[in-house]
């Protein structure tokens, strides 16, 4: 990138506008080129994305996610599907953001329409692979995840 990039409310805008007419819910905005090693983008949810659990097992796949906009349910699972924690993220709140470590299975929840968030993590990009996915949920696409979302939503109730 050979110059500034503004996280502004019209990018938010760009975002959920963008999430709102996408079958998954969610838009995409990246900073970085994607061969460098840090990625950096700010992301457009709307309540009807499917975070599913996963968990990331390379050592340098941690990733920070801070909520720029709205309300976003955070949840952490042990390897059998219990949660953990549980926490709502949003700006102005008590928590604002999550570092997740490598090998933490996590989900998100929207909680709010054109909620928008930060992501950090390394380089390269690389789908969720096998072992990545929660056994216990159903991945996207698969039967059970209204269900699932509805469970995972009520969490935050």
């Amino acid at each position: 990138m050979t110059t500034p990039s503004f996280l502004d409310q019209a990018l938010f805008v760009q975002l959920a506008e963008k999430a709102a007419a996408s079958p998954r819910g969610r838009q995409h905005h990246n900073f970085h080129q994607m061969e460098e090693p840090c990625h950096r983008m700010a992301v457009g949810l709307q309540p009807s994305t499917y975070v599913p659990p996963h968990r990331h097992l390379g050592d340098d796949k941690a990733e920070t996610l801070l909520v720029l906009k709205g309300r976003l349910g955070v949840l952490i699972f042990d390897d059998a599907g219990k949660v953990l924690a549980r926490r709502i993220l949003e700006v102005g709140g008590d928590t604002v953001g999550v570092d997740l470590p490598p090998t933490v299975y996590h989900a998100l929840v929207v909680l709010e329409a054109d909620s928008v968030m930060f992501e950090c993590k390394s380089g390269p990009y690389r789908p969720v692979g096998e072992g990545e996915h929660a056994h216990w949920a159903p991945r996207e696409g698969e039967a059970g995840v209204a269900d699932y979302h509805a469970w995972m939503r009520a969490q935050f109730a």
